[in-house]
């Protein structure tokens, strides 16, 4: 006896996201910049599109291990207390969206997508216990968004007759160099429908590349070029002054 199995096509709409630029190069004289994430939403044949969409934009990296320090001040002077070491932590983190996370999704979902500040899943190094992992989570959410690192966008994801779709995340002069992530959810009634990544790359070029490389690479030799600077620098200094 022989079956046919009949084959049908997900109905499900998919994401078509894109970049200005998937590489940024930081010179001598970078201020910051502008990165524009755009695309489409296209919807299988026969659908309609709904009012209901929504967009999540997240750009984060690079990803490395951190020590985040608690300071207490003692007979007035501030001092290192208590810290945590967290394995995995982005050094820059943005989420644009279409309206307040809040209101697009629920907690878990956040929570499951890190889609907000305050659903960031970052693994501690050693055992903690979670109200302490909260206050040194919060710690560097605070410390990070005082510093333009950490950014949470909400309402400046715009989408045009539900298909296009556009944000801005600015990046500041402070950004750190290395391998980024844009990830673009789109969420219907609450729900992740589809999910694309696009890679970016911010790098140091010319003279500030070679450093960067020199001190990575080759600690000893940068801070002996560094040493040798310093003395050169006073030697030259105090020579001016007994010239004058």
């Amino acid at each position: 006896m022989f079956a046919i199995a009949t084959l049908t096509i997900g109905a499900t709409p998919v994401l078509v996201p894109e970049v200005s630029q998937d590489r940024i190069s930081i010179r001598g004289d970078f201020n910051g910049a502008q990165l524009l994430l755009f695309g489409a939403i296209t919807y299988p044949p026969g659908t309609q599109n709904t009012d209901q969409a929504d967009i999540v934009v997240v750009l984060k990296g690079p990803v490395e291990s951190i020590v985040v320090r608690e300071k207490q001040k003692i007979a007035g002077i501030w001092i290192n207390a208590a810290s945590s070491e967290f394995r995995s932590a982005p050094g820059f983190y943005a989420v644009a969206s279409s309206k307040p996370i809040d209101d697009i999704v629920d907690g878990k979902t956040a929570d499951i997508y890190e889609l907000g500040l305050h659903h960031l899943q970052l693994s501690p190094a050693g055992a903690i216990d979670s109200r302490e992992l909260a206050r040194f989570v919060d710690g560097l959410v605070d410390v990070n968004s005082r510093s333009n690192l950490f950014k949470n966008l909400p309402n400046s994801v715009k989408i045009t007759n539900s298909v296009l779709y556009q944000a801005r995340i600015n990046l500041p002069a402070s950004v750190p160099v290395g391998d980024y992530t844009a990830e673009t959810f789109l969420i219907i009634d609450g729900r992740v429908e589809a999910a694309e990544v696009k890679d970016i790359t911010i790098e140091k070029i010319g003279m500030g590349r070679f450093i960067t490389n020199l001190s990575q690479k080759n600690g000893f030799l940068y801070g002996l070029i560094a040493v040798f600077i310093s003395v050169f620098l006073g030697w030259s200094a105090g020579y001016l002054f007994r010239k004058m």
